[in-house]
Order: C-alpha cells, then structure tokens, then sequence
C-alpha cells in the first residue's frame, strides 16, 4: 500500500518558536547581549577606524584593560567603560565589539555591537573640530545594517525576539554641551541659541533617534543622562574654575537637560509600555556624589587629570622618553578622573554599580539589572 504524504502546515507563533529555538542552538553561549550607542564614554574603538583627532589608540590608553594586556583599544580611559562594566557583571562573555572593526560582521553582531564615537553626539553639527566622528543618527544606521542580516538569519520574528530580550544603552549629550559651551566654537548659526532653546533641541533630536531604535525592533532601553560637565578638568581649566569648585553655568544647563530628558522618558514609557521600557540613569547624582565624597570612595584625588595636564593642551600621550611623554599618576584607583574629559576605571566602577542595583533616585523606573530581567 502506498503511503500517503500529506502537506503540513505551519502556524506563524511555530515558526517563531522554530527560529528561536534555532538560534539558541546555533548560539548557546549567548546571555547578556548589548548594544551600544553614544560618545567617547562608551566608545570601544570605532574612532580607531576613520580619520579625526578623537582618538584613544596609543598609550597610555587601556594601560588597565585586561583583555588587551594593557594595550590600547580605542577606549578614552585606562580600563573599562560603564558599558563594559555593566555587561560583565550582568554575565557578558564577550565585550560588544566596534562596529567600524573588520571582524564585526556575520555571526558576531549576535554577541551585541558598540556603535558609538568619541567627540559624536545628539545633534549633527556636534563634534566638527575634530573632523570624523559618527553622529547618533549614523551610529543608529549602522545597526539597521546589522539588523538586515538578522533577519537573512533568523527572519524577522526571530529577530525581533532576540532584540526584546537586548539592552539597548544610549550614552550621549555631553559633546552638544561642551561644543555649546565653547565659545569658539560657532553653533547651528552665528548667533547661539538660548541655553533653553539648546535643552530643547537635544531632547527633541534624541527622541527621534530613541523611536527609530524602537521602530527597528528595541525594546529595553538605558538612556544615561549627562554628568557634571561643570566639575570636568577641562572645564574647569577653561572657565578659571578653582580647584574643588565646578563651573555652575554649566551644571545648571546640565541639570535642566536632564529634567527634560527625564520627562520624556517617561512620556514614551506611557506610550510604548509595558511592552517597551526606557530607563533613565541619573549619571549626574552618581558622578556628583563621587566628587564631593571622593576621599570617602577610596579617592586621593577628584579634580586633577591622572594623565595629562589640567591646563592646555590637556594631552595624554606616552612618548620615548619620560622628557617626551605626559605626566601620568602612579596611582590609577586613586583618581576620578583620567585625563581632562574622562573618568578612569575606578570612577566608572563606581557609576556602574549603582546603575546597576541603585534606587529610583539614580535609576528610574528601575535599575539596570531589573531592566535585564524585564519581559525576559
């Protein structure tokens, strides 16, 4: 007797399940999965790869960093960014690599990807003076062309299940506040816009690039805030600021960006929860509390660059000699900051932890690691 094949038919829910499942067997390694957008905070490298003169790819630079020996990788601090942190304490086994890195494509863009650029930021015009950089609206492209390859390889359910269960980390903002603070440095025309005005602008710019990332398939959401920028050496340094005072100029722009960010925030997770969640990380507190309270965090020193000086022109480099190389502390753990723009490893420890398990005073609605588990 002859057997009988009948056409089976599958439901869209099975196929999604199907695609998942697969993926999980194609990738069992894969846990916390990131992806990355912003600044130099949490750039891993990309600017190593174009040509601008916002770089961190010589020594001493990643002198701390573990996986690379000590050797540079792009990173603006001598050891961890915030992101980096925040991942391996979450069980990340590898960090997100460079989008702009030739080995970032295929199946590693499964294991997350960093898009973001030092001296980038929320507004286009941001980071001229140093030529090349990636604004956030190209960063947010480039994961659309990722995106495309997930789906050739999971399809667009399977995609879209694998990017809900993603964090999506958004640092960026302290460039626009610098470029606008710089009084050299022309914006959107020849006469600046009122520090209101300024505010406004990059909540409304950064909104448009948050719904794009939800549109293409983001659903957990960190948005860091700016910190104060006021207290940063170079900052310091340029607006004749003594030491252990910030520049309150500043700080006050800072803080009412903040406030507005904040508020929109939470006027998307009115309208795109429960489904979707974006968290503000109140980085201005964190850094603030650390300053004032620097000796109390094991902290020597608060205000002074570890490497590079705290006047111009502000470099860190290392040289051939002691004569040709920049002044560098011997004590990394024992500053806050870096160089003139940036925290060391230490600071950022310190940052990401409380991000991770801090009340809703420096992340809300609530904290990192809530955000890993939401919907998961």
């Amino acid at each position: 007797m002859a057997m009988e094949f009948r056409k089976t038919s599958f439901s869209p829910k099975f196929y999604m399940l199907f695609t998942v499942v697969l993926y999980l067997n194609v990738y069992p390694c894969v846990s916390y999965i990131s992806f990355i957008f912003g600044d130099s905070l949490v750039d891993a490298g990309n600017n190593d790869y174009i040509f601008t003169l916002s770089k961190a790819d010589s020594p001493p630079y990643g002198i701390d960093f573990i996986p690379s020996g000590g050797k540079p990788t792009g990173r603006f601090t001598n050891g961890r960014t915030i992101s980096d942190i925040i991942g391996q304490v979450l069980g990340a086994k590898t960090f997100p690599p460079p989008f702009l890195a030739p080995t970032t494509r295929g199946d590693a863009i499964f294991r997350g990807v960093n898009y973001a650029s030092g001296a980038s930021g929320i507004l286009e015009e941001t980071g001229t003076l140093f030529v090349g950089r990636v604004p956030l609206r190209e960063q947010i492209n480039y994961f659309k062309q990722n995106r495309a390859y997930m789906v050739t390889t999971l399809g667009e359910d399977g995609t879209n299940e694998f990017l809900k269960r993603s964090i999506f980390s958004v640092t960026t903002g302290s460039n626009d506040v610098l470029n606008y603070l710089e009084p050299s440095v022309p914006f959107l025309w020849e006469g600046k816009v009122s520090s209101t005005n300024m505010q406004d602008f990059m909540v409304f710019n950064l909104t448009l690039q948050l719904r794009r990332l939800h549109e293409l398939g983001a659903r957990k959401f960190l948005v860091v805030g700016v910190g104060p920028l006021g207290c940063i050496p170079i900052v310091r340094a340029l607006k004749l600021v003594p030491d252990e005072r910030c520049s309150l100029h500043a700080n006050k722009l800072i803080q009412g960006y903040n406030k507005k960010l904040k508020a929109m925030l939470n006027r998307l997770n009115q309208e795109l929860g429960p489904e979707s969640i974006f968290v503000y990380g109140n980085s201005y507190d964190i850094f603030f509390r650390i300053l004032e309270n620097y000796r109390e965090y094991g902290f020597e020193n608060g205000n002074d660059p570890c490497c590079g000086g705290a006047f111009p022109p502000f470099i860190c480099f290392r040289g051939q000699d002691a004569k040709t190389s920049s002044f560098m502390c011997q004590d990394r753990s024992k500053y806050v900051f870096w160089d003139a723009y940036h925290p060391t490893e230490a600071a950022n420890v310190i940052v990401a932890e409380t991000l991770l398990d801090g009340d809703e005073t420096v992340s809300t609605p609530i904290n990192v690691r809530e955000l890993y588990n939401y919907n998961s």
